[in-house]
């Protein structure tokens, strides 16, 4: 298990494993928000080579194990925690926020949240001999990419991992 602080002005993190210290630095808990990190949990699963007949040489990889979800109903109750906003006005904010962004990605536009990461749209279609023959009907389709920010990169990058049982 791992407790991620979190600052304004920098990042702290202390992890215990088995009952060990691993990382520890001191942090103005004042302006401080702290986080239990629980491990991911993963299972196997055992993949053929690609493109080869009868699979080839089989493998086992490693697959995340969802561990259930988050709804907007549980955003709401943890940020209630943090914050002297009612369940209305928290809720009233994500749906707005959720509205800009499906507005301003159907305009093209980047959605850049700081340190939550990047929002933006991106394009399949067919290809064409000549630039002149291509038009909007060779687009197959329209779909949004998400690049995490340095705060969910780091995160991840400590994180700790649990083969399901």
């Amino acid at each position: 298990m791992f407790m991620i602080i979190y600052s304004d002005f920098f990042s702290c993190k202390i992890g215990y494993l088995s009952n060990k210290l691993l990382i520890s630095t001191q942090c103005n808990i004042a302006e401080t928000q702290i986080f239990l990190i629980m491990p991911i949990k993963y299972k196997l699963i055992e993949k053929g080579q690609p493109g080869v007949v009868n699979g080839g040489t089989k493998k086992w990889y490693a697959s995340v194990f969802n561990d259930g979800e988050i709804t907007i109903d549980d955003l709401v109750k943890q940020i209630e925690k943090f914050f002297a906003l009612s369940e209305a006005d928290i809720r009233g904010v994500i749906i707005a926020l959720e509205n800009v962004i499906q507005e301003q990605l159907a305009n093209g536009k980047i959605i850049r949240l700081d340190k939550l990461g990047s929002f933006y749209p991106s394009l399949s279609s067919e290809g064409v001999v000549k630039e002149a023959d291509f038009t909007s009907a060779n687009i197959r389709s329209a779909k949004v990419n998400y690049r995490p920010g340095k705060r969910i990169n780091d995160a991840l990058a400590t994180a700790t991992f649990q083969k399901k049982s």
